[in-house]
């Protein structure tokens, strides 16, 4: 075993441990899952400074794998990365946790840019319909400080976003479901988006944003919901951010 080798399994001891501790009812990936999970993190990292931040919200997971086989900026994706995608994509996602319904049953969603709108100075798309109509709504009823924090994520993007809890949970995917819905889960692929309060940067992806008066407004609102509520059904956190399109 090389050096790096010897530290990285040093480094992530907890984390073996971890799936043999019967005192936890928290799953774990495995050490080699975990070394995919880290190398295909940093490779959507680069897919995304590589083709935009906004063009990266609406990829589909074809021309993904497109990029990274022809630009060595990415690189191309590896089996063992590939089979944790398929992993976390298609595993029932109640043994982690999360309750939620599947909102896309293809790895490979497409978002046409026909059927979304790119907000200006957001980086974010929003479909066109009922999703653009309340944001437009919204920012009517409640002025210029709510601002679109996140709106159309296809599955790359909510993989990546997902990836990169799991990473920061040290391998657990169930702590990470709880705080994001799994690719094949999310709203946002579907319909839903988040707003915030114009200059609150992070927070306003904490329970924080409740005690604003752009969220106290959006409580008076009669055309759109709050998806996940507190002890909401779908085993996910708080979200006070988080518009549900009705």
């Amino acid at each position: 075993m090389n050096r790096r080798i010897f530290l990285s399994t040093l480094a992530l001891t907890p984390l073996i441990a971890s799936n043999f501790v019967k005192e936890s009812s928290d799953i774990y990936l495995s050490y080699q899952e975990y070394i995919a999970l880290e190398n295909l993190n940093k490779r959507l990292k680069r897919l995304s400074r590589f083709i935009g931040y906004a063009n990266f919200n609406i990829v589909s997971f074809n021309d993904a794998l497109f990029y990274g086989r022809n630009y060595s900026a990415i690189g191309s994706f590896t089996k063992e990365e590939l089979s944790l995608v398929d992993k976390l994509f298609s595993e029932n996602s109640k043994q982690y946790g999360f309750y939620g319904a599947t909102t896309c049953s293809s790895l490979n969603n497409k978002i046409s840019k026909k059927d979304v709108v790119k907000i200006p100075y957001t980086g974010h798309y929003l479909f066109k319909g009922k999703p653009l109509e309340d944001y437009e709504k919204l920012k009517k009823d409640i002025g210029d400080t709510l601002v679109l924090t996140s709106g159309v994520r296809n599955i790359v993007k909510q993989l990546s976003l997902y990836c990169n809890k799991i990473y920061n949970n040290g391998g657990n995917i169930t702590q990470a479901s709880v705080e994001i819905a799994p690719p094949a889960h999310s709203y946002h692929t579907i319909s839903d988006f988040d707003v915030g309060r114009r200059g609150w940067g992070y927070k306003n992806f904490t329970a924080d944003f409740a005690s604003t008066q752009e969220f106290k407004k959006m409580r008076q609102l009669d055309y759109i919901s709050m998806r996940y509520n507190k002890n909401n059904s779908y085993g996910v956190r708080f979200e006070p951010w988080h518009v549900e399109v009705i």
